[in-house]
């Protein structure tokens, strides 16, 4: 097949990809340019908003984590839909670093399916997560609950059970808070003042990664043995 046979059969199937734009296609592309710049432009303030009003609390957050790593604690990261792929990314970061940084261990709570499904099916949605803390937490270890409406009945559970188990608790959340902010279950919280589901998750990817570099900045700071 010729380059032109290529092109050809890309025309047939995907005819807009050549065709000239109309006067209307060009305002419509102008109109998604301008959105774009406008969501860019606010995630990119509500991300430096956050951080400098936080920027402390991130570092304290972090020696913490350091400190607990540094004495074999681990990390367990949770949350519902997006917040749970956020959760994953932020073990990622901890188990899969890049050269030269120390991998941790940190586990997502979302990922094991069948006891996620079987807690789900069996008991309840509600105790997906703390259930499963239950069992494998122990004193010394950390808690990572993400939710951006700060209200996820299953990250609120699994706080409790953290709490009582001896983890340090650190918790994200979006628009005021919700009831992780009257919650006494988190040692540390960080939200995201917005009302924007997109905006609160693409902000708090910035906080959560700033806290595993700060952690591992403190950890390779600390004196050997």
């Amino acid at each position: 097949m010729t380059a032109n046979d290529t092109a050809g059969s890309t025309d047939a199937l995907y005819p807009f990809l050549r065709a000239a734009p109309s006067d209307g296609d060009s305002d419509l592309f102008d109109d998604l340019r301008r959105s774009a710049a406008e969501k860019f432009a606010e995630v990119g303030e509500l991300r430096a908003s956050v951080v400098q009003r936080d920027a402390d609390r991130i570092v304290a957050c972090a020696d913490e984590m350091a400190r607990l790593f540094a004495g074999g604690g681990r990390l367990f990261a949770f949350g519902n839909g997006g917040s749970s792929t956020d959760a994953q990314s932020l073990v990622s970061a901890f188990c899969h670093p890049g050269a030269g940084t120390p991998c941790l261990p940190a586990f997502a709570l979302a990922n094991d399916v069948a006891v996620v499904t079987a807690l789900a099916n069996d008991v309840s949605f509600d105790v997906v997560f703390s259930r499963q803390l239950a069992a494998l937490g122990r004193a010394g270890d950390i808690a990572v609950g993400l939710s951006t409406s700060g209200g996820s009945e299953n990250v609120l559970a699994a706080f409790t059970v953290a709490r009582r188990t001896g983890m340090l608790t650190v918790g994200l959340a979006g628009y005021d808070g919700g009831r992780m902010a009257l919650a006494d279950t988190i040692d540390h919280l960080f939200v995201v003042p917005s009302a924007s589901v997109h905006r609160i998750q693409e902000a708090q990817t910035t906080v959560y990664h700033l806290i595993w570099a700060t952690t591992v900045q403190q950890l390779q700071a600390r004196p050997g043995p």
